[in-house]
């Protein structure tokens, strides 16, 4: 049974892994909002589904779907893939759902950090989110592992360690004023060491431009293996972007890993850029308190957003010339793994891509 543990997983000796690390299973949850997914979320939801197909093909997926919707998820999903009925405000799940930790022994519990739809009343994307805000809880429960209640505000996007001690995030969002206010940096550093069971963090300033997480780390770089990261690029000295990654490349450059490991850096250029047509607009119901969807809005397009299954890596990618190159780079940098590609543009009209929507489970 499911307990809530008065403790934290620094004392009582667990870490969260890598995500390259062994999984028991995936979690996503269903796309249904029609003021954030176009044409009532029917191209997202066709998207998602070729998402968990994808990942099914390497270890286990649970849908976690409201009750609307539970029988069309039923019904669009192969029969290996467990559906449960599990009410959300929207579905990414790494934002809302546990982060998993582990101990020597192999035992799992999870993580229920406070969420707020990325900002609260400052700069959330959306209110209500009492529905997200339960979702790690509810996930721990029908897994049957112990919980800890995290005392402040962390999305899992926000969030990546090589599961040897580093951990990787922005000032962009952490430090943001919609999620902890009342925390200075040396306290937010301090939560992580005790709920991530971490020793070093390394920040980097920004996340993806126009990334409407405030800048998520998952979009921006990530741990191929321990030491070894991958960074979202471009060589175009007039994008935006181009002064994020080349700060983060030299702050990644500069820092050492827990272990006194200098990182090695692979440049994977960005796709695009990659804008909202108008039709794509129009699909997506204006309703007041949720970020709308504008004709020309840059998206915050990144192959970095992929995720790690056990044999596997899942891709986004967007019928863009620099998709081969992306794919190519990641199945150099996954020698022993399957790169398998998704066409994901519905996933980032609707403000992330496959990490986002993905949780792992140790």
């Amino acid at each position: 049974m499911s307990k809530t543990i008065d403790s934290t997983p620094r004392a009582d000796g667990f870490r969260m892994p890598a995500e390259f690390e062994k999984h028991t299973g995936t979690w996503i949850l269903w796309p249904e909002r029609p003021d954030n997914w176009r044409l009532g979320a029917k191209p997202a939801q066709h998207t998602f589904v070729n998402v968990a197909k994808a990942i099914a093909e390497f270890e286990p997926v649970t849908v976690g779907v409201s009750a609307s919707q539970f029988q069309n998820a039923r019904s669009m999903l192969p029969g290996e893939i467990r559906v449960v009925e599990l009410s959300n405000n929207d579905s990414w799940i790494r934002d809302c759902g546990p982060t998993f930790v582990v101990n020597d022994k192999g035992e799992v519990r999870g993580i229920d950090w406070d969420f707020n739809a990325w900002g609260g009343l400052v700069n959330g994307l959306y209110f209500p989110w009492d529905q997200d805000d339960l979702v790690a809880q509810k996930v721990i429960n029908i897994e049957n592992v112990d919980r800890y209640k995290a005392p402040f505000v962390l999305e899992g996007g926000s969030i990546h360690t090589d599961g040897e001690g580093t951990l990787m995030t922005t000032e962009e969002c952490l430090l943001d004023e919609g999620r902890n206010p009342d925390l200075t940096r040396e306290e937010i550093e301090e939560n992580l060491m005790e709920y991530l069971n971490v020793e070093k963090i390394i920040w980097l300033k920004n996340g993806v431009y126009n990334d409407e997480t405030n800048g998520h780390v998952d979009n921006i770089v990530c741990f191929i293996r321990p030491g070894v990261v991958a960074l979202t690029w471009t060589d175009d000295k007039n994008d935006p972007q181009y002064e994020i990654s080349m700060d983060a490349y030299q702050r990644l450059s500069e820092a050492t890993d827990a272990k006194g490991r200098k990182l090695e850096i692979h440049k994977i250029t960005q796709p695009g850029p990659i804008f909202i047509t108008k039709e794509e607009s129009e699909g997506v119901d204006a309703i007041d308190g949720t970020l709308p969807r504008e004709e020309g809005d840059r998206l915050a397009g990144s192959y970095v957003n992929f995720y790690i299954a056990n044999k596997g890596i899942v891709v986004p990618v967007f019928d863009d010339p620099h998709d081969k190159a992306a794919v190519d780079t990641l199945k150099k940098l996954f020698p022993d793994r399957k790169v398998v590609t998704v066409k994901a543009r519905e996933i980032l009209l609707g403000g992330g891509n496959i990490h986002c929507i993905t949780q792992q489970q140790p």
